[in-house]
């Protein structure tokens, strides 16, 4: 009943829209102090200019609009009817309609109403936006940082960002299509994909899920990451955000689907695997063994931030018998004067690390650096000596919190801090059966995910043999010619695998 009564809401809104006039679009604009009207000519209520002079770009009217009109040859008999201006205005953009619909949203994107008369319906709409205005000029990377290979990312101008993905993509099989979202912000979103690699699967799964967002305002990519993930009670971010602009080629010329959001710096990637999130743009630049061995210390680093605490609750409170003879004494030794159980140990100290780095991460640059690193002495030494925690703990959660820094995605980062809380509550409840149960619950959960409707685990569930050559490790380049087979592209090879005669030389006699 509540979305019947939504549907014909909404239906009632859009007749009203229609209804509306011209006049009625300036009645309600001219409410707003940036808003402005006037003739270009001296003849009154003839040539009718409109804009909201805080969206358009005052130099551009001046030298593409007003110099025209104000030039001693101008005749205004040339101007017959509105599709005249085409021909008048030195501007490539120049729409001419009678829609309201299209008037006024163009109008709040940064285009002037030309009106031959001042009642007319059918009006000419001129570009004269800055889209550069407030927007920053550096695009480094600041997340995804990486010692070797470009420091290239993406900035909040959709258009600025194909054009960098087109600088490195030269093809016109890189394919773009516009979705405008939000009722009241009506923010331009872009699908990019590279046609006939890419399966029309994932395509029309993303444009189709973008397309029935209904929304009022539209800040940044993340909440369409939200609005249109397979499953919205999960902690595992399920398509890939990233701001580098060489991991978003690479991901399409595998076979993916890329959005841009006008006012994100980000571009959403699905369908993402697992793995994705443990991959670096940083493998592909160093010798494939170096690659795959960063790679496979991420993962290591990752199973021992979820688990660490969780295991050291377990086995001081349930399985003594663990503790080799001689780690029994240093391990007393460090908890006799500590007189809380080992699992308000590890939370007190949990809840000390989530608070430096909130804190660092709400303040400035140099000084959040300082606090992370003074607080988190002085805290720690302070907690040992107040016999709050251990020395041995102490030093199992710092370790704990830099293997979380390891993962390239933040989002990933977020999801393996929250995790490490239901271990550590569930092994201070069961022990090692706790931590157990809970491994068989993540397992589970991870398999049952979906990316745009493919699984989430794959290569490794569904096995896929065949592309596991890019997924825990990084093959040579000799032997990763093919695209990943889950993707199902259209396209299966990516480069020729024959390699040159290294036998043959110019000095040869």
């Amino acid at each position: 009943m509540f979305f019947k009564q939504k549907l014909l809401r909404n239906k009632n809104q859009k007749k009203k829209r229609i209804s509306q006039n011209i006049e009625q679009l300036f009645t309600k604009a001219s409410k707003s102090n940036d808003f402005g009207q006037f003739s270009l000519m001296n003849k009154k209520g003839h040539f009718i200019l409109s804009y909201y002079n805080t969206l358009i770009d005052r130099q551009l009217l001046q030298r593409r609009v007003l110099l025209i009109f104000q030039e001693p040859s101008f005749n205004i008999s040339h101007i017959k009817k509105i599709e005249d201006i085409k021909l008048l205005i030195p501007i490539e953009d120049v729409l001419v309609t009678e829609d309201i619909e299209i008037i006024e949203s163009k109008l709040l994107k940064g285009y002037a109403i030309l009106q031959i008369k001042e009642n007319d319906q059918k009006v000419a709409l001129i570009n004269l936006s800055n889209e550069k205005v407030g927007l920053r000029e550096q695009n480094n990377v600041e997340n995804e940082f990486s010692v070797v290979g470009p420091q290239i990312g993406f900035v909040e101008n959709v258009n600025i960002n194909i054009h960098l993905l087109r600088q490195q993509i030269n093809t016109p099989d890189l394919i773009t299509e516009e979705i405008n979202i939000g009722s009241m912000s009506q923010t331009k979103v872009i699908v990019a994909y590279i046609e006939g690699v890419t399966n029309k699967k994932y395509i029309e799964t993303m444009t189709q899920r973008l397309k029935k967002i209904d929304f009022d305002v539209v800040f940044d990519s993340s909440q369409l990451h939200q609005m249109i993930s397979d499953n919205g009670f999960t902690p595992f971010p399920l398509l890939l955000s990233t701001e580098r602009i060489d991991r978003t080629v690479f991901s399409l010329i595998r076979g993916q689907v890329a959005v841009f959001s006008n006012g994100s710096g980000y571009a959403i990637i699905g369908p993402a695997t697992l793995s994705d999130f443990f991959i670096s743009p940083e493998d592909y630049y160093l010798p494939w063994v170096l690659g795959s061995f960063f790679r496979l210390i991420r993962i290591f680093s990752v199973l021992f931030s979820i688990f660490s605490a969780s295991i050291y609750i377990a086995v001081l409170t349930y399985h003594y018998e663990m503790i080799p003879k001689v780690l029994l004494g240093p391990l007393s030794f460090s908890r006799h004067n500590v007189p809380f159980p080992p699992v308000l140990e590890v939370l007190f100290l949990e809840f000390t690390i989530e608070l430096l780095r909130e804190a660092g991460a709400r303040l400035p640059t140099k000084v959040g650096q300082t606090l992370g690193i003074v607080g988190g002495i002085v805290i720690g030494q302070a907690s040992v000596e107040a016999a709050f925690t251990s020395n041995v703990l102490l030093i199992i959660v710092a370790l704990s919190a830099l293997a979380s820094f390891t993962t390239p995605i933040y989002q990933m980062s977020n999801t393996i801090r929250f995790l490490r809380f239901p271990l550590i509550i569930i092994s201070s409840i069961w022990g090692g059966f706790g931590i157990v149960l809970g491994l068989c619950f993540l397992i589970v959960h991870l398999t049952r995910l979906e990316s745009l409707e493919s699984p989430y685990t794959v290569p490794l569930y569904p096995l896929r043999p065949g592309d596991l050559n890019d997924s825990l490790i990084r093959a040579s380049y000799s032997i990763t010619t093919k695209r990943p087979g889950f993707l199902r592209p259209n396209s299966l090879w990516r480069y020729n695998p024959s390699r040159p005669d290294k036998k043959g030389s110019e000095f040869d006699e």
